[in-house]
Parts: C-alpha cells; structure tokens; sequence
C-alpha cells in the first residue's frame, strides 16, 4: 500500500465535527488506501463513528481498535472507552478482559472506564469491581486521576461514605480531588443539610491546610456557594465572598462565580446584595438571569419578573426550560396564583418554550395548595400529556388538606392503580399513595375506609415509613 500522507483538505476534514456517517467511511477509506496509522487521526475518526449512535458505524469503531490477528492499541482502546455511550464502555471493557490479561491495559484505561460507570446510574456493581481491579494492578495509590475519578464515581452513585474513604486514603491530592469531594457533599441534599455542612467544614480544611501545593479554585468556590444556598447562612456567604475577591475571582469577569453569589445571596434572604452583584456582571448567561428572577419571586417581588424577563430577551439570551421551572417554583413557594398562570402561559406565546410535565405539575400544585381545586383537576384533564404520580399525590394531597373526599378518592385510587401497573417498588412511592388516600378518608372522618385501605396495606406487605424531626 502508498505511505503517502493525506493532504491537507482530507486532514481538514477528518478535524470537523459534523459529518454524516458515510463522508466518515469516505474518510476511513482514505486512511486505508494511504496505509496511514496514525494514531491521532485514527482516534478523531474513532470518535466520528461514536458520534452517529448505529450498529453500522459501531461495528467501523471496532474495526479500528481490534485487529483480526493481534492485541488492540492501547490509545485506540481507550479512546473507544472515552467515545463510546457509557454502557458500551463497561460492554467493551468487561468482553475485553473476560478474554486477556488486566496486565496489558493501563491508567487511562481505568480513568474512562469509571467515567462511564459515574455516568451509568445501574453500573455501580461495576464500577465496585474496577475498584478492586485498580488496587490489585496497583494503580490506586499511585495515580491521584484514578483516586480522583473513584471518588468521583461513588459520589455520582451516592455513596459518600466511600467517596470519603477514598478521599482521606489518597497519600496526594490535587485542586479537582478536593473539588470532587466537595461538589459529591453539596450535589447530594438531605434533611437537614447534614452533607452540605460536611462540604463547608471540608472546605475550611482545604482553604486554611490543604496540601501545601493546591489552592482552591473557581470551581471549588461554586461548589461552597451552592452548599451555603442550601443552608441559607447569609454570615457564611458574605465571609466567602470576601474570600473570593481575596482569591481575585471577581463577579465581574467569571460568570460561574457571579451567578453562584446572586443565587446564594437570593436564597439567604438579602435580595439587595443579589442584585447589586447581577448589575456589577459584564457577561451574564441563562443561568445568571434565571438565578435573579428566581430571586425576585422567591423574596416577595415576583411581580418584577416579567420586566427582567424581556430586558433577558433583550440581551439576546432566550430562557430555557430550567428557566420556567424555577420561576414556576419559586411561585408555588410564595403561593404567587395569579403571575405564575401568567407566566406558564407566556411561555410558548411570548418565549417559544413548549412546557413539560414539571411546568404543568408546578401549575397542578399552585392551584391545589391555593385551594382552586376543581381548576387543578379540569388543568389535568385538559393536560396535552400524561399525568405522572407526582402530580397526581400532590393534587391527592391538596384534596385531603381542603375535604374534598370525591375528588381526593378518583385520584388516590387511580394512583394506587398507576403505581400497580406500572409495577414499581412498593417500599416507596406505593406506600405514599395509600397514605394520601387514608388521609383523603381521615378528613371526612370515613373510618371505615380508612381501616380497609390499612388492611389492603398489610395484605400487600406495604409498610409506612416511619417520620421522624430534627428538633
């Protein structure tokens, strides 16, 4: 075969993101008629076919990686695993290995591999095993990547406990292993907070000790913004403020930190300083103005929302769906009627975003908990798409809390019907149905009903989880 090189439109080419799957075989032939193995370009080509999501380009990926007669290269392998949606990585990976030695795979390869099972909600016994695997090649204690994307897997999977134990066994560590372990506390919340403060109390390690080499960063900054928001302890938040002009990352130049602060400043109460920081941004993008106008609604100014929604579309940046959860939310905190049907039907004439089922459960239980029940339940009926459970309980709910025990019991008993189709666990979500349902009959003082469903209840083996208070 030629060993001439490609030229440099066919190299143009192979570096541009957008290709339909068959210029990628145009591109792939050509590398073979020149006898090119070169591995970066074998790699970009390897990603292309990735990108397309069908058998026929997976099957072209896996003719690059495993030759007939010999072992794969070790960069084409990973960059396989990297590509790759994550249950094919941990497909690729266990096919590999239940066929060669662990010997021939190196770091990387476990870096990618945990990626995919963090990003694989069912890949957790997995992701257990390539733990072990790593500390019997030795590969654990020696390479600060493998510790840092371990941590990160268990607390992607919410096992903070072993996060931690990873975390507190690494002999170093760098600015993104501490990041990780304190992004796993704030990302998973609790009653209580409990997890956020461990994040805080980390944190403070981190910024008085540390290591000696690594320093907190704008990410880690983030990171202890959101867990302050999360308890609402303005004191703290001003502190870190402070800490962060120390450190010189201004809310003027990152758009990370400045929305971190209106967020935090909006949810501990000083809507004042919130703003003041929103009006210091230069740049601002669709999380800053979500973040503010989540703010106005949530401190009894909702009615200032709609004017910085267009000053948003003014600027040139469109809000989202995250956007109308949030406003719709903040809203049915404040028990705000009136602007959040206003706003819900603005969406899709004013703003072009189509709603989803969280937009029309925010307007099923704005209208529940204001007591417009009949208004809620035509709402349903007149919903363009199913009803889940969630809105369902809280509609339920809204009927046991106002007595109104004909409606209440055509909801509860057409949950506790979804719930059996539907097949689910019975430990959690079935049990709430049958309480909402109890509670609906309790209201009208149907005792009756109430002991039957309780019987039903112990017939299935359900069980009410037991409550339980922080004072």
């Amino acid at each position: 075969m030629s060993s001439v090189f490609p030229g440099p439109r066919f190299l143009s080419l192979l570096h541009r993101n957008s290709k339909t799957l068959i210029q990628a075989k145009q591109l792939h032939g050509q590398l073979v008629i020149h006898g090119c193995r070169d591995n970066s370009l074998l790699g970009k080509l390897i990603g292309h076919y990735c990108s397309k999501q069908s058998t026929e380009s997976s099957k072209l990926a896996h003719s690059l990686v495993f030759p007939r007669y010999s072992n794969p290269d070790k960069f084409l392998f990973n960059t396989l695993l990297k590509c790759s949606n994550p249950e094919d990585s941990i497909r690729i990976f266990t096919n590999w290995v239940s066929k060669s030695s662990l010997l021939y795979l190196n770091e990387r390869t476990f870096v990618f591999l945990l990626g995919a099972c963090a990003r694989s909600g069912s890949s957790s016994r997995v992701g257990r095993i390539v733990h072990g695997m790593v500390m019997k090649l030795g590969f654990l204690y020696n390479s600060e990547l493998i510790g840092t994307t371990l941590l990160h897997f268990y607390a992607k999977h919410g096992d903070l406990r072993y996060a931690r134990k990873v975390f507190d066994e690494m002999p170093e560590r760098t600015s993104v292993t501490w990041n990780a372990m304190i992004g796993g506390y704030y990302s998973h919340k609790d009653k209580g907070n409990h997890n956020a403060r461990k994040g805080m109390i980390l944190f403070r390690r981190f910024s008085c000790c540390g290591d000696g080499v690594s320093r907190p960063t704008d990410t880690t900054m983030v990171c202890v913004l959101s867990a302050i928001s999360q308890m609402g302890l303005l004191e703290a938040g001003a502190l870190v403020h402070g800490y962060i002009e120390k450190l010189g990352f201004t809310p003027e130049v990152d758009v990370f930190i400045g929305t971190g602060l209106v967020d935090m400043y909006s949810k501990c109460g000083c809507l004042t300083s919130a703003i003041s920081v929103f009006e210091l941004m230069r740049a601002k993008n669709v999380l800053t103005w979500t973040s503010m106008a989540t703010g106005l609604a949530l401190n009894g100014r909702g009615n200032e929302t709609p004017s910085l929604l267009n000053r948003m579309a003014e600027s040139g940046i469109k809000p989202n769906v995250v956007t109308f959860t949030s406003l719709l939310s903040a809203y049915r905190h404040n028990g705000l009627v009136q602007e959040g049907l206003e706003l819900f039907q603005s969406m899709r004439t004013r703003f072009g975003v189509i709603p989803v089922i969280q937009h029309y459960g925010c307007i099923v239980d704005l209208l529940g908990k204001a007591g417009r029940l009949q208004e809620a339940y035509e709402f349903v009926l007149a919903m363009p798409i199913k009803p889940d459970a969630i809105m369902l309980r809280s509609l339920c709910n809204a009927c046991s809390m106002y007595g109104e025990t004909v409606m209440g019991e055509e909801i509860g008993k057409a949950l506790i019907e979804m719930e059996q189709d539907e097949k689910k666990k019975v430990s959690g979500s079935e049990c709430e149905d049958y309480v909402a349902l109890s509670n609906v009959y309790a209201s009208k003082g149907k005792w009756v009903e109430v002991e039957k469903l309780r019987d039903e209840m112990k017939e299935r083996r359900i069980k009410t989880r037991t409550g339980y208070s922080f004072v």
